[in-house]
């Protein structure tokens, strides 16, 4: 389709392409940093940065807290985030 036509699409516009390339990687570069973040709170063998915030009172006794369980459920949905970010990115700089 020649450039002057009036039905050409403005989408593949550098323009439009680099505002949503940039968009991407600010979402990547943040769900990253929440993710190793995330990651780090969570307990291991002996114990980690979430007894800080409440998490090892209980788990003892009680198996996995509260504040386990929504530490995981975040984590799980800044995984998925950055998932979706990498292949966002990897369709985008495809072109």
């Amino acid at each position: 389709m020649p450039k002057n036509s009036p039905v050409s699409s403005n989408i593949d516009s550098p323009d439009s392409l680099s505002l949503v390339l940039i968009a991407v990687l600010i979402i990547q570069v943040l769900s990253a940093l929440s993710l190793i973040f995330l990651v780090l709170l969570h307990s291991g063998r002996g114990g980690g940065l979430s007894d800080m915030f409440g998490g090892g009172l209980g788990a003892s006794a009680a198996g996995s807290t509260v504040v386990e369980k929504n530490l995981d459920r975040l984590t799980v949905v800044a995984a998925v985030i950055f998932m979706f970010a990498s292949v966002a990115l990897s369709l985008l700089l495809d072109r």
